[in-house]
């Protein structure tokens, strides 16, 4: 369980354990750590159960009632029972076009996936991105004032594993490879306003792309206001005539390059 890492450190050394591949390594900031310290203090298997209640919670603000068999099947139960963070981060970006703060949980914890705040900038709506940025220097001093040893060892914590890549149970692309995708995406989808396309930009820049990561993708759900197996199948055709239409802008433009 990957959750065994939020709950066996102490908050006095959270980084015994510095290898990111690690079963039990602790790579995320000193902050998400304290926030955990009230249900970290619970035996492991009461742990477990609270942590897999509120996982099934955030999957269940993605989905909806009626769509959470396709949650599941869709990489859902694999990260409940794997016990990451990544539906919570899925969770924090769609709150995020509302309450910017909670990108705060995205950038104290995975990092990588903060590069969906390009929306904001190529928006320019700078208040957001203000309010983002803020509440996570915010929270970020806060934990620092109690815990500084922990966080001057994060920053080396994470230099020591850049580069490293992923087990075997993630998907074998490097993140300096799917990194400028995720970038091309979110800009892309801003001049656009397509908001989907900030949860798939930010899971493919996860540090590493975990199998159960691609849950993030869930968050696209309720961002195309998704919320029955009717809605599914209108989005899905949408995807389809918007794809071939596409297909026959890029034809018509390419004969016309030629000149044939």
């Amino acid at each position: 369980m990957d959750a065994r890492c939020y709950w066996l450190p102490s908050l006095a050394d959270p980084y015994l354990h510095s290898n990111w591949t690690d079963q039990i390594a602790y790579p995320y900031s000193p902050a998400f750590l304290q926030l955990l310290q009230p249900i970290r203090l619970l035996p492991w298997q009461a742990f477990m159960t609270v942590w897999a209640a509120i996982l099934m919670v955030a999957m269940a603000y993605l989905t909806g009632p009626r769509l959470i068999l396709f949650g599941l099947a869709w990489f859902g139960l694999m990260e409940i029972w794997g016990g990451n963070v990544e539906l919570l981060v899925a969770a924090a970006i769609v709150l995020g076009f509302r309450w910017p703060a909670t990108w705060s949980f995205v950038l104290l914890t995975k990092i990588t996936p903060g590069v969906g705040l390009l929306w904001f900038v190529v928006r320019r709506e700078w208040r957001s991105l203000f309010v983002a940025l803020a509440a996570t220097a915010g929270i970020a001093a806060i934990s620092f004032a109690l815990a500084p040893d922990a966080w001057i060892r994060w920053p080396q914590v994470l230099a020591s594993n850049v580069g490293k890549s992923g087990t075997w149970a993630a998907v074998p692309i490097p993140l300096a490879v799917r990194l400028p995708f995720a970038v091309v995406l979110i800009v892309w989808g801003a001049l656009k306003n397509y908001r989907w396309v900030v949860p798939i930009g930010a899971m493919l820049a996860l540090p590493a792309l975990w199998y159960g990561g691609l849950s993030i993708a869930l968050a696209a759900l309720p961002l195309v206001g998704a919320r029955t197996w009717s809605d599914l199948r209108r989005v899905a055709l949408e995807a389809r005539a918007d794809l071939a239409n596409w297909r026959t802008t890029v034809a018509l433009g390419s004969r016309a390059a030629t000149g044939s």
